[in-house]
């Protein structure tokens, strides 16, 4: 995998926590700056692919609609509540 270089603007305040960071791990801030960016860019990933998931799944008619799971949720949360005031 061949490396590119890239520029960023970061507050001065991120700068020198990435600095601290760098100093305490013995790394550069090259290093801590990478790493920080693979997980991110790993966590998104993941997330946004969960969401494709997500709509292909509706799509289908797989899902159920977020209408069909509230009335569910709602009267699981009434009976709930039914039941805590019969406990009375």
């Amino acid at each position: 995998m061949t490396n590119q270089t890239i520029t960023i603007r970061a507050e001065s305040e991120t700068v020198e926590k990435i600095s601290a960071i760098a100093k305490a791990m013995d790394r550069s801030r090259n290093w801590v700056i990478e790493d920080a960016l693979k997980q991110y860019v790993e966590q998104q990933a993941w997330f946004i692919e969960g969401i494709q998931q997500a709509k292909t799944s509706l799509a289908s008619e797989k899902g159920i609609p977020h209408e069909e799971v509230m009335v569910e949720i709602s009267e699981l949360i009434d009976e709930r509540i039914k039941a805590h005031e019969n406990d009375k």
